[in-house]
């Protein structure tokens, strides 16, 4: 896999944040990184502030030719203009999300560490598959998608490939010659030169 190109940046939002301060900070990352993607991955079941910060969001990405998806919620996307949306359960609800949004539309689905949940998504329509968490974390059951899911995916399927959770510049070293996309979230935005601190993980790759 010696000729792959580097992987491309994801961006993922703090599941909660207030949206000026938060805004101004997403446009010096874009401005200072080339990126592909934003997910707005917000936790809130507030109908209003979802939508709020999504569209903030949306405004500071688009004006700088990046592409947002919305984690979860298909009925946003057309509503605020959208790009996608990346629903976080695997493969269930590809095809309803595909019908529902068109062929033009941006669908991701998160497949945790199962390889027949990402063939799966595939095979129903989504856009790109995502396997996490791929480093360290006590969050969730604990288990961790290895670096030999990304190599098989890689190798077999055509389909891309987003590593994400819990990265570190050891992870980024390793997965970046098997995937496509790396997702970048918490491991930026909880310092406080979020740019800065993109660029270190980055370095990893070099």
């Amino acid at each position: 896999m010696t000729d792959r190109e580097q992987p491309q940046i994801y961006l993922v939002t703090p599941p909660a944040f207030e949206i000026a301060p938060f805004t101004d900070r997403l446009a010096a990352v874009l401005d200072a990184h080339p990126v592909a993607c934003l997910r707005v991955a917000l936790a809130s079941t507030d109908e209003y502030t979802v939508a709020a910060s999504a569209d903030a969001c949306r405004e500071v990405a688009h004006a700088r030719d990046v592409a947002v998806v919305i984690e979860r919620h298909v009925g946003l996307v057309g509503r605020l203009g959208l790009d996608g949306v990346h629903l976080a359960d695997g493969a269930r609800g590809v095809r309803a999300a595909r019908k529902d949004l068109g062929p033009d539309a941006i669908v991701g689905a998160f497949c945790g560490t199962s390889r027949h949940d990402g063939m799966s998504a595939g095979e129903a329509g989504a856009d790109y598959v995502s396997f996490g968490p791929v480093g360290q974390t006590a969050l969730g059951s604990g288990a961790q998608a290895d670096r030999e899911i990304f190599e098989w995916w890689s190798e077999m399927i055509e389909l891309p490939v987003v590593a994400e959770g819990a990265l570190d510049a050891e992870t980024v070293a390793s997965l970046a010659p098997v995937s496509d996309f790396l997702a970048y979230g918490e491991e930026i935005w909880r310092e406080q030169d979020a740019g800065a601190a993109l660029g270190r993980l980055m370095a990893a790759i070099e």
